[in-house]
């Protein structure tokens, strides 16, 4: 086994060098520009999500609508602090979150869609969190050891889209049951 040792003098000096670029350091594994540019994706995906959920929110009608509203305005937020969390580890990188509406769309994993009814309301956000479930594994395992606190924001945001997926699943078989 090996012993565990740390050269703190140069660890010391390479801290005070290049100070500018704050937690990314010469330990740093990845490629800062593009982990910011598939975080600036997962943003994009994010508020996607939020702007369907929240439509959904608004529109969900009929006898089952009230409680399913309420559990699309919960994924709705979820999905924003998803985005917050992103935009914030694109700052703390060096980089600049692309909030430009014209792009969002163009930029993101998921598809906007409406939805006619509850039922189809519930499968497209399903749709969209089977997508940010690959995609976000996928991303989980590029970063590997390169950049662990982005892979372990992106794990958690992965288990959040997970949990989301089995709450439309249990409410699909619920109103279509």
């Amino acid at each position: 086994m090996n012993e565990f040792a740390l050269d703190l003098d140069k660890i010391r000096a390479q801290a005070r060098s290049h100070i500018e670029e704050g937690p990314v350091t010469d330990a740093y594994g990845a490629d800062a520009t593009r982990v910011i540019d598939v975080l600036n994706e997962v943003l994009a995906t994010e508020l996607v999500c939020v702007l369907r959920y929240k439509r959904h929110y608004f529109t969900a009608q009929g006898l089952h609508g009230p409680t399913i509203a309420a559990e699309f305005l919960e994924h709705a937020n979820d999905e924003q602090r998803h985005a917050d969390l992103a935009a914030e580890r694109i700052t703390q990188l060096g980089g600049e979150p692309d909030l430009n509406p014209a792009v969002l769309a163009k930029r993101s994993h998921t598809e906007y869609a409406p939805g006619k009814d509850l039922s189809d309301m519930i499968r497209e956000d399903l749709v969209a969190e089977r997508i940010a479930i690959v995609t976000y594994a996928e991303i989980v395992r590029w970063l590997g050891d390169a950049d662990p606190t982005t892979r372990r924001l992106m794990e958690q945001l992965l288990a959040e889209e997970e949990e989301h997926a089995d709450d439309l699943r249990n409410l699909l078989a619920r109103i279509e049951g």
